[in-house]
């Protein structure tokens, strides 16, 4: 019979995991029994995916606010410290900031506007042009700021982050002023000593602030890149990809993540005879429509995967060869020269006509976005998904 069904996803129930937990035992055994109750075969190129906030969880990955105040105490000491460019999000960044005013004398917060860099607004673009602001010239003072926007509050979460997180700064008897600016340079007229906290602009960020006397200039990924007193820790990310665990605390991106994903495909193949694909994967990188933030506040979708799901998909484009290589067929004798067309395309399609409008992403970064949307971030309970026919096409 001929087949019907094409790519199928399903996220896939756990125990909750915590800290000393045998991820990759936890990870085979879901697999196993998922397919056992709910029917499914396991075929070679399968994926299986696990969310990196379960894998952290497993490695104990946790840092306290005082671990992340004695670092930035360390590489700042009494200076006054430039926070740059942070997201805006109570989960990603709040605690953080709480740790790096607690080792701070002095703290100037620069706030990108009208929205962080993955999207979240300040103020709408359209209400800068009501009153003449450039944000990419302009520099603001809180006064002025509110002077001309007032005090707007986060559509989905309801908090206004100005007042937000110099309530955190200022808790620890710090002294706060905050701009806004979206150029790195500003920065260099109020201190030489400056924590960027952008995420993918990073290393852009670092070079301009050197190359115009930055003194003492560090990004996120700098603080927790090492223990600080037995603390979790990430040697590549630091303090990106971070979550807030409690009040006190945050879980970091999970570290040493190629090992497990080998593992886990390694166990798979002997359990089963077949050779799947596996991956961590965090944020998706999509943008929402509505409060127009791009979900990608992890420095990267995917920490670790297996050697196939490297690359970019090699894909023709089936209305662009309906509606032109084959406009004058229908039917099945459509169906065969499309599929024919497909078993002998070119093994590089970069730049040819009858692949645009196919998606030139990392596979890596598709597959994300679709477990990211399959699991959610809520209560699902399904930190694995496991993913059928990604790899096929028109003729399989």
């Amino acid at each position: 019979m001929e087949r019907i069904v094409g790519t199928v996803v399903r996220g896939l129930r756990t125990p909750i995991i915590n800290q000393g937990d045998h991820i990759e035992e936890i990870v085979v055994d879901t697999v196993l029994k998922a397919s056992e109750i709910d029917g499914f075969d396991i075929h070679n190129r399968d994926v299986v995916a696990i969310t990196e906030s379960v894998v952290a969880r497993a490695q104990g990955n946790y840092a306290s606010i005082d671990a992340i105040a004695k670092d930035i105490n360390m590489k700042f000491g009494e200076d006054t410290v430039g926070v740059i460019f942070p997201i805006l999000s109570r989960n990603r960044f709040a605690i953080c900031l709480r740790g790096i005013a607690k080792g701070s004398k002095k703290i100037i917060l620069m706030l990108s506007y009208p929205s962080d860099e993955v999207g979240n607004h300040l103020v709408d673009m359209e209400l800068l042009d009501e009153k003449g602001v450039n944000p990419w010239t302009d520099v603001l003072t809180e006064k002025q700021y509110r002077d001309y926007f007032g005090y707007i509050k986060h559509p989905f979460t309801g908090v206004d982050y100005i007042d937000y997180y110099k309530s955190l700064i200022e808790e620890y008897g710090i002294e706060c002023e905050i701009i806004f600016s979206n150029n790195p340079k500003t920065i260099l007229d109020y201190t030489k000593n400056v924590l960027t906290c952008d995420i993918h602009t990073r290393f852009r960020t670092k070079k301009i602030l050197k190359a115009n006397g930055g003194d003492k200039v560090y990004s996120l990924d700098e603080i927790l890149s090492t223990s600080i007193d037995s603390s979790g820790y990430n040697e590549a990310y630091g303090l990106l990809g971070s979550n807030k665990a409690t009040e006190n605390s945050v879980k970091l991106f999970p570290r040493n993540c190629q090992p497990i994903v080998d593992k886990i495909q390694t166990i798979l193949r002997e359990k089963t005879g077949k050779n799947l694909e596996v991956m961590i994967y965090g944020d998706g990188a999509f943008k929402d429509p509505i409060g127009k933030i791009w979900e990608l506040a992890d420095p990267v979708v995917s920490p670790a995967y297996t050697a196939g799901l490297e690359g970019t998909p090699n894909e023709v484009k089936l209305k662009y060869l309906a509606d032109n290589n084959f406009a004058d067929l229908r039917g099945e004798e459509l169906k065969k020269a499309i599929s024919e067309y497909i078993k002998n395309k070119d093994t590089d399609l970069t730049g040819a006509m009858v692949a645009q409008g196919t998606t030139p992403r990392k596979i890596t970064d598709l597959i994300g976005s679709l477990c990211d949307l399959t699991s959610g971030s809520g209560d699902k309970g399904t930190p694995v998904v496991y993913i059928q026919g990604y790899f096929d096409n028109y003729t399989k």
